[in-house]
C-alpha cells in the first residue's frame, strides 16, 4: 500500500524587506513573497529546513 503523504500549509506573515538576501530567497523557494500569501507544501526534509530558516516570517496553519 502506498505511503500516505503528509502536507502542510503555510502562512507567511513577516516581510522580507531589510532581511537577508538568502531569507527573501528561501520564502521564493517556499512559494511565498508577499505578507498573507499561503502556500500547501508536502512536508519533506528540505521543506523543514527551509522554514526553519525563515520560522520568524512564517506561520504553519496545519
Amino acid at each position: 500500500m502506498a505511503k500516505a503523504v503528509e502536507k502542510i500549509k503555510l502562512k507567511q506573515i513577516g516581510s522580507s524587506i531589510r532581511r537577508n538576501k538568502k531569507q527573501f530567497l528561501y520564502l521564493k523557494s517556499l512559494g511565498l513573497g508577499k505578507i498573507g500569501m499561503e502556500k500547501e507544501l508536502v512536508l519533506n526534509n528540505s521543506i523543514k529546513s527551509l522554514i526553519e530558516k525563515v520560522r520568524h516570517m512564517v506561520e504553519v496553519i496545519s
